[in-house]
């Protein structure tokens, strides 16, 4: 059986929702405006989160946590707690005073996180959005037929890792930019607040949700 027209419409639908406006942009970007490792390595661990997501997916987990109440509320106030925190940490870095609008101490300061500690950043993002979890049981059920061969599932990982994180280090490498830099510094402090008040907002939305 040729699965090439699933795994096309797979990689077409995980692309529109890579670029549908999120937490997982908010970090790349505000990460990437310190500096291109900094939005990559980010990127590198929302992808790693996916990955993990994809894969749990493809083993029914998807469909586990949509059914067990408490583990899906569990993740996703996790999520919610995390999103919030970072985005009011940005907040409180660019409306301090004498603070210039320099992105301070968390994830408003990317030049300052180190590889790791961008990925692990990136990672949490992504790893604590169960809505990510249920996209894939349900992309997966609905695209693929019961008894697909194996190397199927695995091909299906390996095109949503790969779309994730060609998407998202781009994004990374189009916000490092000099010029695109150079035009976020004239605006630095109400951007940074814009920011955080997008993470706290997304935070708010992710606890409301249902």
């Amino acid at each position: 059986m040729d699965y090439l027209p699933q795994l096309l419409t797979l990689s077409g639908i995980v692309l529109l929702a890579c670029a549908s406006p999120g937490p997982d942009f908010v970090a790349v970007t505000s990460q990437a405006l310190g500096g291109r490792r900094s939005g990559v390595f980010t990127g590198l661990g929302i992808t790693c989160a996916v990955a993990v997501w994809a894969s749990l997916a493809v083993f029914g987990f998807g469909l586990l946590v949509q059914q067990f109440f408490w583990l899906y509320e569990g993740i996703r106030l996790a999520g919610a707690a995390y999103l919030v925190y970072l985005g009011a940490r940005m907040l409180m870095a660019a409306l301090r005073e004498g603070g210039g609008g320099a992105l301070a101490q968390d994830i408003a300061q990317a030049p300052r996180l180190g590889d790791a500690q961008a990925w692990r950043r990136g990672f949490l993002v992504g790893i604590t959005n169960p809505k990510t979890a249920t996209f894939f049981a349900t992309l997966f059920v609905t695209l693929l037929p019961v008894g697909a061969p194996a190397w199927v599932y695995a091909a299906v990982v390996a095109v949503v890792v790969c779309v994730t994180g060609t998407w998202l280090c781009l994004l990374a490498a189009f916000f490092s930019v000099g010029a695109v830099r150079r035009a976020y510094a004239r605006i630095r402090r109400p951007a940074d607040a814009l920011m955080g008040a997008a993470l706290v907002g997304l935070g708010a939305r992710l606890a409301a949700s249902r």
